[in-house]
């Protein structure tokens, strides 16, 4: 059975940071293209980061030089490191794996507020 758990979600302060990391499991994760969404009510799901199989990554523009996506294929998990936090930065982060199927996560809240 395959699933994607995130964690690290919490209540932060403008200017702060989070880690953010996705375990995957029943897949081989190595071969898998990863990627970091976000999402707030009312508004689509959109892209945020992705680190391919052969890891590189891209950002969009909104985050480029805040946020880092990092894989460690020995513990089948994937990261978002988010630092200088912004209130534009509150939703739920969801993770995805892409390969011949795609699998989404359950998702977990991160909310920048003072």
């Amino acid at each position: 059975q395959v699933q994607l758990v995130e964690s690290g979600g919490a209540l932060v302060q403008p200017g702060g940071s989070l880690r953010l990391s996705c375990a995957a499991f029943g897949i081989a994760f190595s071969n898998y293209f990863m990627a970091w969404f976000r999402q707030v009510p009312g508004k689509q799901r959109e892209w945020v980061a992705h680190i391919t199989d052969g890891e590189e990554r891209n950002y969009a523009d909104s985050v480029r030089g805040r946020f880092t996506i990092s894989r460690d294929n020995a513990k089948n998990t994937v990261y978002l490191e988010m630092n200088n936090l912004k209130p534009e930065d509150s939703a739920v982060y969801y993770c995805k794996a892409a390969g011949t199927f795609s699998y989404w996560g359950q998702g977990t809240q991160v909310t920048v507020s003072s």
